[in-house]
C-alpha cells in the first residue's frame, strides 16, 4: 500500500505515456517486498522537473527521449560508461547528489551477445540520439566497425566524429553491407507501425537485425527481417536488461531477466501498461465488443 513512507521513482521523457518501464519496476518492487512506486512523468520543462526531483525527494529516475543528453548539466556526478558516452538513461539520488548512469549500452550489448559473437563485426547503426550514442560506444569497445545512418546530417556528423566511424544520410540507404543492423530510431513505433527505417530488399538471410522499438514488439522492420531469413532481436530484450541494471543501481538487488521479460509480454498481451489494471470494453457501431485504452 502506498503511504507516507513510499519511495518514489519514475521515468521522465516526452512522449512517455507509452512506456513499459512502470511495468518493469513496479513488478520488481512488488517481488522484492519494497515500499516503492514508479510513475511515468511526461515532462515539458526539464529544468523545472529537475527542481522537483530534489524538492519532492524522488529516489531515482529513468531518462528517455529527448532528455538523455539534455540532463547532463543538472547532474552532480556521471558514473562509468555514461561519462564516456555523455548520455544518461538512469538517475540515482545518492545522499544530496544526483548521479547519472547509462544502462542502455550494457542492455543492448547483452541482447546482441546472446545471439552472436560481436567482437569485430560490421554493424549498421541507425540513429544519432541518446540510445544510438550508448550502443555506438559499446560497439566500439567490442572493436566493431560501425557505419552510422541518420536523417539529420549535423547530428550524424557529430556522433560519427566521436565514434570514429563513417556516416551517411538515412535516405541514401540502398544496400546492406554488414553483419548486424540496429534500429536506434523511433521509426516504426506506435502509432506508425507500418513504417520501417530501411527497405525490405536490403535485408539478407543470416543477418542479425535488432530493433530497440518495443511498441509494437514485432515492428515492421522485424517482420521484414524474419521474412528475409534474418535473426531478429526485439526491443523487449534490451528494455528488460537495461531495466534490471537500473533496479540493481537503485536497490542493490538483482532481478532475473526472464521474470522481467515475462512481465512485459504478459502486460502487452493483455493490452495494457499497468499490471493488474484491466482494459474496459465498448461496443462499436456493428455491436462488436472491443477494448479501449484507459487514460
Amino acid at each position: 500500500m502506498i503511504n507516507a513512507h513510499t519511495a518514489l521513482y519514475g521515468i521522465i521523457g516526452n512522449p512517455v505515456r507509452h512506456s513499459l518501464s512502470p511495468v518493469i519496476h513496479n513488478e520488481a518492487f512488488r517481488r522484492m517486498g519494497l515500499n516503492a512506486v514508479y510513475l511515468a512523468f511526461e515532462v515539458s520543462h526539464l529544468q523545472e522537473a529537475m527542481r522537483g526531483v530534489r524538492g519532492l525527494g524522488v529516489r531515482g529516475l529513468s531518462v528517455t527521449i529527448p532528455f538523455k543528453t539534455q540532463i547532463l548539466p543538472y547532474l552532480d556526478t556521471i558514473e562509468g560508461a555514461a561519462g564516456k558516452i555523455r548520455a544518461v538513461n538512469t538517475l540515482s539520488v545518492e545522499g544530496q547528489r544526483l548521479v547519472g548512469y547509462n544502462t542502455d549500452c550494457s542492455g543492448a550489448l547483452e541482447a546482441l551477445e546472446e545471439n552472436m559473437e560481436l567482437v569485430g563485426r560490421k554493424v549498421i547503426l541507425l540513429g544519432a540520439g541518446g540510445a544510438a550514442r550508448a550502443i555506438g560506444f559499446g560497439l566500439k569497445e567490442k572493436r566493431c566497425e560501425v557505419v552510422l545512418f541518420n536523417r539529420s546530417r549535423n547530428r550524424a556528423e557529430a556522433l560519427a566524429k566521436e565514434l570514429g566511424c563513417v556516416h551517411h544520410s538515412l535516405s541514401s540507404f540502398h544496400k546492406m553491407d554488414g553483419d548486424v543492423l540496429i534500429n536506434a530510431t523511433s521509426v516504426g513505433m506506435h502509432p506508425n507501425e507500418k513504417e520501417s527505417p530501411v527497405p525490405k530488399r536490403i535485408l539478407t538471410k543470416g543477418m542479425v537485425v535488432m530493433d530497440i522499438v518495443y511498441r509494437p514488439v514485432r515492428t515492421r522492420l522485424l517482420q521484414d527481417a524474419e521474412e528475409q531469413g534474418c535473426v531478429t532481436i526485439d526491443g523487449l530484450e534490451m528494455l528488460a536488461r537495461q531495466g534490471a541494471a537500473q533496479v540493481l543501481i537503485w536497490t542493490g538487488r538483482r532481478q532475473e531477466i526472464s521474470r522481467i521479460r515475462e512481465d512485459l509480454r504478459r502486460v502487452l498481451a493483455a493490452g495494457r501498461t499497468e499490471p493488474g489494471r484491466k482494459p474496459f470494453f465498448v461496443r462499436d457501431e456493428s455491436g462488436n465488443k472491443r477494448a479501449m485504452k484507459r487514460c
